[in-house]
Order: C-alpha cells, then sequence, then structure tokens
C-alpha cells in the first residue's frame, strides 16, 4: 500500500481557520448570506445533501477540499476500486462494492498469493440466492412436514446481524413482509426463549449467519434453535430447515446443512460491509427479491458518483470533510443520526458498527499513535421520538453535538397530515439548533404572557439555547430500495474517506478481538467447581461471586 502523504501543513491551515474568533458563529454566516445554502449544499439523483448549518464558510470548504487532495484521496479511491491491498493489517482488499455490481463489470480482489474476479463470483453466489428465495417464496422448497415457510430466522452477531436487521425495517414496515424475518444476536438464553414462543418450528426457516461457523455467541444460538427444531419435528427435519451463510463448508455440513442451501462470500468483504453478500438473504426472503435488488442498484450507483464526481460536488467525501472538521478542527468528539422515518429505526444503530468499528482506532498506517482524533462516538434513535428523550442535551448540553437528519420528503402510507407533522419537526429541529433563543426573546415571551419580574429573572436563564450547533440533512424523494442502497453505500464511502484522511486502516476491527479471547478463558472458570484461573482481582473476585449466587462454590 504506498505511503500516506504528510498531512500537517493542511491540519494546521484547518486549525488556523477553527481559531478565528468567530469559527463557530453559524448565525452569522447566515445573516451575512441568507442564500448559502445553495453553496454549501450537493445532490445526486434526487438525494439532497445540506451542509450550509455548519460552521463552515468559503475558506473552509477551499481548505477542506485542500486536505482531500494533498492526501492523495483521488488515488486512494481508485485503488479501493481497483481491489488493491486497503487492509494491509490483513494483507486484504475491501471490494464490496463488487456485491452489488453486474457480472461484466470486472472488478477484481486481490488475495494473498493471487486475485479474484469479484463481480463474476459476487454475481454467481447472488444468482444462486436469487433461485433460492423464488423456490422459497413459491413453495417448492418446504419444511421437513411438507408445510410452506413463513418466517426465516436469522441467526448472527455484528454485521451479520446488524445490517439485514435494518434493512427488513426498511424494506417491509411500511408494506408488510413477503415473510416474517426474525433476528437472533443476542447470545442470552432469554433471546431466543421470546422467539420461540413466536414462531412455529414447522413453518421456519433457519439461516445461521458466520463466514468461518465458529462465532462463540452465533454458533451457541444456532445449537439452540437446532436442538429446538429437532425436538418439535425429529432430527432428519434439520437439513431441510437449516441454511448457513458461510464459507466454512466442512463445519457447515457437520452441523446437518446441506450444501445447496449454503451461501459463501470471500475475505475481500468485511462483517460490516456484507449487507449486500448472502448476509442479505433475509431481505431478499422477507421484502422480496425486487426490494433487494433495487438497494444493490442503488448502491451501486452511488459507487458510480463517489467514484466518478469531482470532490466539491461528491457526497462522501463532502459528508466526510464536515465530519473532519467538527471532530478535528472544532474538537466535537460526538455526533447525532436522527431519521425522521420509523423504517429506518434501526439505521443508527448499523452505523455505530459501521463508523465505529471501522475508525474507532488509535494506531496509523505506519504504525504509530495517530495524530488527529478519529472517530466520534455515535447515537440515534428515530425523530420525533428522540426529541422527548436525549435531545435536551443536543439543544442545551455543554458541548455541541453534530446532527444528521434523514428524511423521505413521500412517505409510503395513506396519512399525508402525520408526515407533515414529521417533516416540519426534523426541519424545526435543525432549526432550532441553528437558531437558539436569547435571553432577549425569552424575556418578551415570559412578559407577553404577564410573568412577573421575578419570575422572568428566575426562569429565563433556562430557557436560552444558544444555537450555532451543526447539523446535516440527507432529503430524498422516498424510502424504497433504491434509496436504502444509495444511503448506506453514501455512509460507507464517507467512512472510508475518513478512515484515509485518519491515516488509519478502516477495513480491519482488531479491538473487537481481546474480549472474545478472554472469555473463552472465562467460560470454563464460570462451570461449578472449576478453578477461578489467573485474573486481575476485580474479575477474579466477580466470578467467586457469580458463583456463590449461583449456589456453585
Amino acid at each position: 500500500m504506498p505511503e500516506h502523504p504528510p498531512l500537517e501543513a493542511a491540519w494546521t491551515r484547518l486549525a488556523t481557520l477553527a481559531a478565528r474568533p468567530a469559527a463557530r458563529d453559524i448565525k452569522a454566516l447566515f445573516a451575512a448570506d441568507p442564500e448559502r445554502a445553495r453553496r454549501f449544499s450537493a445532490s445526486f439523483e434526487d438525494l439532497t445533501f445540506d451542509f450550509s448549518k455548519n460552521a463552515i464558510d468559503g475558506d473552509t470548504l477551499v481548505a477542506l477540499l485542500d486536505l482531500a487532495h494533498e492526501a492523495d484521496l483521488d488515488g486512494f479511491r481508485a485503488r479501493l476500486f481497483a481491489g488493491e491491498v486497503v487492509n494491509p493489517t490483513e494483507g486484504r482488499a475491501a471490494m464490496h462494492m463488487a456485491l452489488r455490481s453486474a457480472a461484466d463489470a470486472g472488478m477484481r480482489a486481490a488475495l494473498p498469493g493471487g486475485v479474484d474476479e469479484a463481480s463474476r463470483l459476487a454475481a454467481a453466489e447472488r444468482d444462486k440466492m436469487h433461485d433460492f428465495v423464488r423456490k422459497v417464496h413459491a413453495g417448492e422448497l418446504r419444511g421437513a412436514t411438507g408445510e410452506t415457510f413463513d418466517t426465516v430466522l436469522n441467526i448472527g452477531i455484528g454485521g451479520s446481524d446488524l445490517g439485514p436487521r435494518m434493512a427488513v425495517d426498511a424494506l417491509t414496515l411500511a408494506r408488510g413482509p413477503r415473510m416474517e424475518a426474525r433476528f437472533l444476536s443476542n447470545v442470552d438464553g432469554h433471546a431466543f426463549a421470546a422467539l420461540a414462543r413466536a414462531m412455529n418450528p414447522a413453518r421456519t426457516l433457519v439461516l445461521v449467519a458466520s463466514k468461518t461457523f465458529t462465532t462463540l455467541e452465533t454458533m451457541t444460538n444456532a445449537k439452540a434453535a437446532r436442538a429446538w427444531l429437532a425436538a418439535a419435528l425429529g432430527e432428519e427435519a434439520v437439513s431441510a430447515h437449516f441454511g448457513a451463510l458461510s464459507t466454512n463448508l466442512k463445519a457447515v455440513a457437520d452441523f446437518g446443512i446441506r450444501p445447496d442451501q449454503v451461501f459463501g462470500f470471500r475475505d475481500w468483504v468485511g462483517g460490516r460491509y456484507s449487507v449486500w453478500s448472502p448476509i442479505g438473504l433475509p431481505v431478499a426472503l422477507a421484502a422480496g427479491w425486487e426490494p433487494f435488488q433495487a438497494m444493490l442498484d442503488g448502491g451501486a450507483a452511488m459507487d458510480r458518483h463517489f467514484l466518478q464526481t469531482p470532490f466539491a460536488q461528491n457526497l462522501p467525501v463532502l459528508l466526510a470533510l464536515v465530519g473532519v472538521w467538527n471532530i478535528n478542527a472544532l474538537d466535537l468528539r460526538t455526533h447525532c443520526v436522527l431519521a425522521y422515518d420509523e423504517r429506518l429505526r434501526r439505521f443508527p444503530a448499523y452505523l455505530q458498527q459501521l463508523e465505529m468499528e471501522s475508525n474507532g482506532k488509535s494506531t496509523a498506517l505506519d504504525g504509530n499513535p495517530v495524530a488527529q482524533a478519529t472517530c466520534p462516538v455515535l447515537f440515534g434513535e428515530p425523530g420525533t421520538d428522540a426529541q422527548h428523550s436525549f435531545m435536551q442535551l443536543v439543544h442545551q448540553g455543554t458541548q455541541p453535538v453534530p446532527v444528521d437528519f434523514i428524511l423521505a420528503a413521500e412517505p409510503d402510507h395513506d396519512r399525508p397530515e402525520a408526515h407533515r407533522i414529521l417533516a416540519a419537526n426534523a426541519f424545526a429541529q435543525a432549526e432550532a439548533l441553528l437558531r437558539g433563543k436569547s435571553r432577549q426573546e425569552v424575556e418578551a415571551e415570559m412578559r407577553a404572557k404577564g410573568m412577573s419580574d421575578a419570575t422572568i429573572a428566575g426562569v429565563a436563564p433556562h430557557r436560552v439555547f444558544s444555537g450555532n450547533r451543526p447539523s446535516n440533512t440527507l432529503l430524498f424523494r422516498r424510502l424504497d430500495g433504491y434509496a436504502l442502497g444509495r444511503l448506506i453505500a453514501l455512509y460507507e464511502h464517507k467512512v472510508a474517506v475518513e478512515g484515509w484522511l485518519w491515516q488509519i486502516d478502516s477495513f480491519d476491527q482488531w479491538g473487537v478481538e481481546l474480549g472474545k479471547v478472554l472469555a473463552g478463558g472465562i467460560i470454563p472458570a464460570l462451570a461449578p467447581g472449576a478453578a477461578a484461573g489467573v485474573h486481575d482481582g476485580s474479575t477474579a473476585g466477580l466470578i467467586r461471586r457469580f458463583r456463590t449466587l449461583r449456589g456453585e462454590t
């Protein structure tokens, strides 16, 4: 992988701009240019990205674009799409874009000792998925008792759960599912117990999503589901009711899953980028193949936009540069995502993994500590629910929290007035973060209501909003498969751009490994009569207390 260009001068320019006396005064920028949204927004098809409610003026935008150019973002983008190694700690390409490409797109991915024909391989697996979905929906594939499947249970964790769970919500909540999709990720036995009560084993298709077929939580849950189904239908029913999203064919066969119900993907697909792969099979089963294919098409369209569009009009690049400005120049270390759409209720959770697992790093590509702050803490909920929970902090907390507002202009329901109210709230929240409310405005309102001077003096300070709190708005026509795919790919590429500017590997995730390793050592110590093992004083004491509470000392 080529060396990252030195960027000290570019970062210094941004720091100098951020140190200006009025650098955070967004209201002043609008006062000077009420039409600034025309200059500080960009569109692709019907999707508009308005970043004018950030403390960014013309000089700042130029400096941010200069940072991108000086970092050779264009070269990184070209290497990413060429399938070169962009994940150096694992020696892998990151070619999830091939999963949504046409069979003849020609995308290739570097492997240790060779190259994969990524587009061709992805298309072949996609055709196999399509045929499977068709047969399940047509009733050609049935359960062991001859009943058709009406439920798909997806057992996975992390990227094997968050992506498909989010996409199923987005594509089925409004119009209803072709099949009921249920998801099991938490190894807590209560999760499976609740699901088992709601499912008919004779009509349930179980998908085990684990590339290696060794993930502890996933395989623990898979064994529970297997036992549940075998108890109800007999051991011989397992092969008819289970499929696997995995590449470990031997382990899958040992589990009792037949080869024609196994779907794989390669190492150039990271878990959090895998919803486009067979990991998305529950999406196609629940929503139908056409919406799933439309999601792939939307992602591919955003790929072309990201690859071909100049940085100044490039939505993923601009979204990333705004993030870099807020994080690195203004020292804002949290970020909020508010989708004003119930169908996107799981989108913030999906982005938490995408962003924080990708860019939650403190070591640079050269092995040294990073020179800049990296990923912010991300949180969010659907609007308008969030307005009645954590938005108090976002409006009046001690530190501004940048917000992404996401909204479709057209709903998929027959209550237009409800959607106008929803949209009004989204626009109002963004405007309130910008404008705030001064002490003079508060006192005038209170006097107009006949409140006493004493009451005004005591209460007015608590009703003041500082304003000048940054936000972005992403507005598009309607939420369908194509729009969803475009939105997911937008954030995928934003994450890659930020990671390159911070000089980190956005495609590995070593930080999740240590806890897994230590858990493997602690599990035997929790058995009755087992030795506690060697641990720190707190952990050893908690193990002893756990066993005492269970009466297993």
